[in-house]
């Protein structure tokens, strides 16, 4: 347990935080909606400090990344709780556990201990995942700081709820920003997961990549009859090419029925082949067909000369014609993150 970095004293003991865009108000002794920030006595503490639920050594495609450190392993965290409450979420047992009374099967991980244990998996990186990284904010900003001087990539997998003033304090250590932009209207977002302004996301994500220069690359889960409308997929696709930039990954991935949403089919690959166009059409570059093994969209093909520059099947990844991040057959920009001579990242 931690006191949190981002709060504020109100009267009568009562907090406000200010990790997320919640911006929970909380009463003594009570929780915000992420269950793992709580008020104690006046004092806003951060329950699930280093307390990990999920623990693996991932190829960085399952993020899923696909133009950040092609083929490398990153050592993935996740802990317990969600400020979002998905009514489809994979991940259910942890996201929706309450950080008081189900820690069972976790286990203290201190940041030195997470990065000596990535080091010896001969992992890149560290990613922060499985449920929303910032809810656990200050456990991996010591992290991600400690990463980052022992040479080792960080990526946020994130609904990307995050408040700007905790992005401007944990930017400087974050090399990648994985986010879900999961629809485009009011009304999904609150019946999906009951948060009511999801456009803060876009700000986020926008302030991830141009003030911290960020690796971003977004991923859209299309739900049958819920966000696999054309208004919706057009005003994603639209916004990538805009705000972020035409060579920005866009990941149209089949949803699974889970959780609250059993009643629903998996996601018809037809649907995912229109959004593609959707995407394409928009003038986005890269579109990724997600939870499709063998579909030839998990490729990546130049632009500019056609030519293969990255085999994918399933999470198998072969490099074939990549030169730093451009088309070594071409010269194109691709827009790949990959390690330069000595180990630095570079762009």
């Amino acid at each position: 347990m931690r006191e949190a970095m981002l709060y504020e004293k109100l009267p009568d003991s009562r907090v406000q935080c200010q990790t997320c865009q919640w911006r929970c108000k909380i009463a003594p002794d009570k929780f915000g909606v992420c269950g793992m920030y709580q008020n104690q006595d006046g004092t806003l503490y951060n329950i699930n400090y280093a307390l990990v639920s999920s623990v693996a050594v991932d190829p960085v495609e399952k993020k899923p990344l696909f133009h950040f450190f092609p083929g490398s392993s990153v050592f993935s965290l996740g802990t317990l709780g969600c400020n979002f409450h998905c009514q489809h979420c994979q991940n259910w047992e942890i996201s929706m556990a309450d950080g008081k009374t189900d820690q069972r099967g976790c286990q203290e991980m201190p940041p030195q201990a997470a990065v000596a244990m990535a080091q010896r998996s001969r992992c890149q990186g560290i990613a922060w995942t499985y449920n929303e990284p910032s809810i656990w904010f200050e456990y991996t900003l010591d992290s991600a700081r400690l990463a980052k001087k022992n040479h080792l990539y960080t990526v946020y997998v994130t609904n990307g709820y995050q408040s700007p003033e905790a992005m401007d304090i944990i930017g400087p250590y974050l090399d990648a920003w994985r986010v879900d932009v999961k629809g485009f209207s009011d009304s999904f977002y609150r019946d999906l997961a009951k948060v009511p302004h999801w456009r803060e996301i876009l700000e986020i994500t926008k302030r991830a990549k141009t003030r911290w220069q960020m690796h971003v690359e977004v991923v859209t889960n299309i739900i049958p009859t819920m966000n696999d409308d054309d208004q919706q997929l057009e005003g994603i696709a639209h916004w990538i090419k805009d705000e972020l930039g035409e060579l920005t990954p866009w990941h149209v991935t089949r949803f699974y029925p889970q959780y609250h949403l059993t009643h629903l089919p998996p996601t018809p690959l037809s649907i995912l082949e229109r959004a593609c166009d959707i995407g394409r059409k928009a003038g986005l570059k890269f579109i990724y067909t997600g939870n499709v093994p063998g579909h030839q969209n998990e490729n990546t093909f130049c632009y500019s000369c056609g030519k293969l520059i990255v085999e994918r099947i399933g999470y198998q990844t072969s490099v074939v014609g990549l030169e730093g991040s451009k088309c070594r057959f071409c010269g194109a920009e691709l827009n790949f993150r990959v390690a330069a001579k000595g180990g630095a990242v570079d762009d």
